[in-house]
């Protein structure tokens, strides 16, 4: 059994993989805690980490059973064939999400567009290619895993 990638309609990824996992699909949908401000408030919510992605673990010939349900519109492809994640890919997510510990990193003399390799942590070994860096967060294209990271950047006081 493989893990496949399936594009989900807007904001529909916990709904689908609730109802993935009801028919004993296994399913992975990495959620992160986020907080969210209004005008009036700030509050904490749950939301993907990859938007409109969502996680499946399925024999080859048991693919089309995802389509049964509402809000999956089609599997991710690369070069033409559906998008293979490999398990230890999925293992580094679910690491990552799982650990409240984060590595201090210093950017000094970076830029957009430099190459990087990640030395420690969950990350240990990647290679990115850094696409922004703001004031909060640093945007790091993970070039192996071919997604892109944002990482929260550590307030100075």
């Amino acid at each position: 059994m493989s893990w496949y990638v399936l594009y989900t309609k807007p904001r529909a990824e916990k709904r689908v993989a609730k109802n993935l996992e009801s028919a004993k699909i296994e399913i992975y949908c990495p959620i992160v805690t986020e907080v969210r401000q209004w005008s009036d408030r700030k509050k904490k919510v749950e939301v993907p980490l990859f938007t409109s992605y969502v996680f499946v673990k399925l024999k080859d010939k048991e693919r089309q059973k995802v389509f049964e349900f509402p809000d999956v519109i089609r599997y991710l492809y690369w070069l033409g064939k559906p998008a293979v994640v490999r398990d230890h890919e999925i293992e580094t997510i679910k690491n990552w999400l799982d650990t409240d510990n984060y590595d201090d990193f210093v950017i000094k003399n970076l830029s957009p567009g430099d190459r990087v390799k990640i030395t420690s942590g969950a990350l240990k070994d990647q290679d990115g290619i850094i696409r922004h860096i703001g004031t909060k967060r640093l945007s790091l294209v993970l070039t192996e895993a071919g997604c892109t990271v944002s990482v929260k950047l550590k307030e100075v006081v």
